[in-house]
């Protein structure tokens, strides 16, 4: 450690004038920014308090100081207002959302609830490898937002408030003190239009009017892969801490295991077409996902006497039972010590066991959704359009 001693008998050199002006400017300055703060909030102590919300959201200890609202809900404007879509429908608008905030530069106001439609929140699904009795239970109709997601890490990558907080309030405040810079009403605006036209890029608020048939039509160019600012898997890695913390506890129980996800319910409806005939967009879905053709099915990737966990809103108690002749069967439902406490509704839930399925060492969707993915069908994910008749026979397909 350098130690300085004082010299004595040495004479004081004068201070620089230029020196004593500059920081007599400075503390000048100060004292007028401050006064400033006062005047407008009130106190010193506002004043700090303000300052303190805008300073760290992300990875660079910075948070913008434009934002983007969307609405007070994920999917609307569009022609579920009225309803209530899916969780993985409602993702794929709030992850359009984000990616706009994000080519923006923008921070995204983020509705504070997601609203549960009744038909995705049946107990029953998380009891179903039991014979308890299978109630409507849960009968909330939304969920506050930061129950599903970790707002800080999401914010580490893209800024984001909630809709109900003081910060909000006061940037609505401060919008209309603005006039005609504090906040444009979009509708039918590209987001390139939106960064590069000074007139909507020097707004401080932009009200984005979004698609009348849902937030996500906005990123139709989803398709070309180059265009994916936000992959699929980042709203599912941003799972609050305590959902977090389930999961990890579970895994470790788990240790070494495969994963399949078993999408029935919803997507194996059929419909009559005009002579009586039963018809399905998933013509051999309802036969793929049995768990005699699962088995058959996965028996090429999966050795016998693994652990496999299966995630599925198939509601028929011991409908997967006779899987267990071969693997080692895992339900959601075998940890209820850990779930029930923490579980609240059934997107929490999916959300769990979302992260004990990225967790596996192999994991089997029900649809393909990319070129290397193992899946239970062969049938598209996507809606075709187009009502087949169901096919529940083998195709000689040996195991």
């Amino acid at each position: 450690m350098a130690i300085y001693r004082a010299q004595k008998n040495k004479p004081q050199k004068p201070r620089s004038p230029v020196l004593i002006l500059t920081a007599s400017i400075l503390v000048i300055s100060i004292l007028y920014l401050l006064s400033s703060f006062n005047s407008t909030n009130g106190s010193s102590s506002n004043t700090q308090k303000r300052l303190k919300q805008f300073v760290t959201f992300n990875a660079k200890n910075t948070v913008y100081d434009k934002y983007l609202y969307w609405g007070n809900r994920i999917d609307c404007p569009g022609k579920h207002c009225g309803s209530c879509e899916g969780l993985g429908h409602q993702e794929s608008s709030l992850r359009c959302a984000l990616e706009e905030a994000l080519f923006l530069n923008r921070t995204f106001v983020m509705p504070s609830r997601m609203c549960i439609n009744p038909i995705h929140n049946k107990k029953g699904i998380l009891h179903q490898a039991n014979n308890e009795s299978l109630d409507d239970g849960w009968a909330a109709s939304s969920c506050a937002m930061d129950s599903l997601y970790d707002l800080k890490l999401i914010s580490k990558i893209v800024p984001v408030i909630l809709d109900n907080s003081e910060m909000w309030s006061q940037i609505l405040s401060t919008s209309l003190k603005m006039g005609s810079k504090g906040v444009a009403h979009v509708a039918g605006v590209t987001r390139s239009d939106l960064k590069e036209r000074s007139q909507y890029s020097n707004i401080f608020l932009i009200n984005r009017t979004a698609s009348p048939l849902s937030w996500f039509m906005e990123c139709k160019d989803r398709n070309n892969r180059s265009a994916i600012m936000l992959p699929y898997s980042f709203l599912p890695s941003m799972a609050s801490k305590k959902l977090q913390d389930a999961a990890d506890k579970i895994k470790l129980d788990l240790g070494d295991y495969d994963a399949i996800h078993v999408r029935r319910g919803d997507k194996i409806k059929t419909r009559k077409d005009r002579h009586g005939v039963d018809r399905s967009l998933h013509p051999h879905l309802d036969r793929d996902t049995r768990a005699e053709f699962i088995l058959c099915r996965i028996s090429k990737w999966v050795p016998a006497g693994r652990t496999l966990f299966i995630a599925s809103n198939e509601r028929t108690p011991g409908f997967f039972s006779p899987l267990s002749a071969r693997f080692k069967i895992a339900y959601a439902s075998n940890y209820s010590n850990i779930i029930d406490p923490l579980i609240e509704n059934n997107y929490q839930l999916f959300m769990l066991e979302r992260l004990i399925l990225m967790g596996a060492k192999k994991f089997i969707r029900t649809f393909k959704e990319d070129e290397n993915d193992l899946s239970l069908t062969d049938d598209p994910k996507k809606n075709t359009k187009v009502w087949q008749i169901p096919v529940y026979t083998k195709d000689g397909e040996e195991c």
